[in-house]
């Protein structure tokens, strides 16, 4: 599974996907537009994986 990472060299530090700078934020930001998993993997390059990845990444925070 694709990693999220904080690095405060990347991004100013908010969560991205790792080795990307794409972050967490914009990838809820595209689905909540309504993009479709294909529609972001074409205009954006990421895996179903790793969007995915950040929906676990959310859930967990929320989580606790």
């Amino acid at each position: 599974m694709p990693k999220i990472v904080v690095d405060e060299k990347v991004r100013h530090g908010k969560p991205v996907l790792e080795g990307t700078r794409i972050t967490v934020d914009e990838v809820l930001d595209m689905l909540e537009a309504g993009m479709t998993y294909d529609e972001i993997k074409k205009e954006y390059g990421l895996t179903k994986d790793k969007i995915l990845a950040v929906i676990k990444y959310v859930f967990s925070l929320v989580r606790g």
